[in-house]
């Protein structure tokens, strides 16, 4: 079966679903996983997802406007921050997100929020400055990130935690990530997964709000006049389509991860490769600005992810390795730093004969780490009460992997590993017992390319010039990351940008 009629088939079940099990598709699920090449094991994703429906509500159709002040495009972190930034502005807007619940790929975010300067580091004693992030940032995008958008991320983080935090949403359990030398990332207080809990507090405030957010609500096109964004085309139900009217139009639906045919042509490389993304991740975004005149950047920059559970391309937050874990090959030897920027993890793995690796890590990690038991639940995580007995279920050399653990609590105890220079995720070694394992390997996480914005969230065109009435924020955009995100920006990108892009199409409005 061809890929666009799988997507097809996986859209419709998705309806079908949703209404079945929650009345007109106003229920919310968990979007779930893609990267299984078949539309079966696709459906399969979806039908598990769908299942896991939650309380939340959204829109009736009957209830749809045919003019807003604001469409809003996409209903992950950024479009809700939009939306509530534009309310608070005083506009009407309206968000309307093609998959049957809200969410997008924020709701799998793992790890966290990267932020510098915020009060809850200066509350834990956290020594951090904007220009350390800045510098981090820029060293793991290899000097190839957009500076002024950089710039104005760094200053404008601490600020976005504070705000998510006004409105319910706090994020105040601080650990690390790769390619950075402070805790900065932000994740909820019991440690748990960022993603589920930020769209849920999101979801709640579009609620309180009273702004209408509509589910099964596919946009087909922009529409223009006088080259201005003047609304959308936009099929509901897969049935229904609607032209609608604004003043603005923000443009949030994410980025193309889950689209191989986007992924083929720009890098063909990838082929074969699982992804992390959710099922929606299909660039629709960029090929509509593109069609208005809008422009890309960084397209062939894609994330590979190195720690992904590959028979349900699930990934594996990279707190685990944060808090402490060690990757071990099937000789039961660490064979890299483990906190290294992603690039260099991933291709590390891929120098293995196996293209795996295992995740090693004590119940200390575990109980630091609460989306593990989310992994445990799936049925990723190995346990045994000891070092050998672990080994044997890894089938790896137990005096090897007894060794391997031997040096890195040394390493710990003194503050230095001789091996990989390791600095950071060593507060804790692994001493405590029972013990875990997750095997791993590389997967498609994230496009870094997208369409070129500037710092109010503008489309820009070829000229660099603003697309009048047209803005665009997270990861359908291109240029902050550069060839390499950083682990806990992106969540970071959608939230300062998304705020950005609801408080600069008011003004917009307004000035009409």
């Amino acid at each position: 079966m061809k890929k666009k009629t799988a997507v097809a088939l996986i859209l419709v079940l998705s309806l079908i679903l949703a209404i079945a099990g929650c009345g007109n598709g106003n229920k919310s699920t968990d979007t779930g996983n893609s990267g299984n090449k078949s539309a079966e094991s696709e459906k399969k994703v979806t039908t598990e997802a769908v299942s896991g429906a939650s309380e939340a509500s959204y829109t009736p159709l009957d209830q749809l406007k045919e003019e807003y002040d604001i469409i809003i495009v996409g209903a992950g972190g950024a479009g809700m921050s939009a939306a509530l930034e534009a309310k608070e502005k005083g506009m009407n807007p309206v968000i309307l997100e093609k998959m049957p619940v809200a969410g997008g790929n924020t709701t799998k975010s793992s790890s966290g929020m990267n932020a510098s300067e915020t009060k809850f580091q200066k509350e834990q004693g956290i020594a951090d400055s904007n220009d350390l992030f800045y510098e981090e940032t820029l060293k793991g995008g290899h000097d190839t990130n957009d500076k002024e958008m950089l710039r104005f991320f760094v200053d404008n983080s601490a600020g976005a935690i504070d705000w998510l935090d006004s409105i319910g949403i706090r994020l105040n359990n601080l650990t690390i990530t790769g390619g950075m030398n402070e805790k900065r990332t932000h994740r909820p207080e019991d440690g748990s997964a960022v993603g589920q809990y930020l769209v849920k507090g999101l979801v709640k405030n579009v609620q309180e709000q009273g702004i209408p957010l509509f589910v099964n609500a596919d946009v087909k096109e922009i529409t223009q006049q006088d080259g201005k964004a003047n609304g959308v085309k936009v099929l509901f139900n897969q049935t229904d389509e609607k032209t609608i009217a604004a003043s603005a139009v923000v443009v949030t639906t994410g980025g193309f991860g889950s689209n191989m045919d986007m992924i083929s042509e720009v890098r063909p490389d990838l082929e074969g490769y699982v992804t992390t993304n959710q099922i929606g991740s299909t660039g629709d975004g960029i090929k509509m600005i593109e069609k208005l005149g809008g422009t890309t950047v960084d397209m062939d920059q894609i994330q590979v992810h190195p720690t992904v559970q590959q028979e349900k391309s699930y990934l594996i937050g990279e707190a685990v390795r944060g808090e402490g874990s060690l990757l071990v090959s099937s000789a039961g030897t660490r064979f890299t730093n483990e906190l290294n920027t992603r690039d260099k993890v991933t291709a590390a793995i891929n120098t293995l004969a196996e293209k795996s690796a295992y995740l090693v890590f004590d119940s200390g990690v575990k109980s630091r780490v609460k989306a593990i038991q989310q992994y445990e639940k799936m049925g990723f995580v190995i346990q045994a009460d000891s070092i050998e007995a672990l080994a044997k279920e890894m089938s790896v050399p137990a005096d090897k992997l007894q060794s391997t653990l031997d040096t890195w609590n040394s390493a710990v105890k003194n503050k230095k590993d001789a091996e990989f220079g390791r600095t950071t995720g060593m507060d804790n070694d692994l001493s405590t017992a029972p013990y875990y394992a997750i095997k791993i390997g590389p997967g498609i996480h994230y496009t870094m390319g997208g369409v070129k914005i500037n710092t109010n969230t503008e489309v820009l065109n070829k000229d660099g010039k603003a697309i009048p009435g047209l803005f665009a924020a997270g990861e359908v955009t291109g240029g902050l990351h550069g060839q390499n995100r950083i682990g806990g920006n992106s969540v970071a990108e959608i939230i300062i940008f998304g705020r950005q892009a609801g408080i600069k199409s008011a003004e917009f409005v307004k000035a009409q």
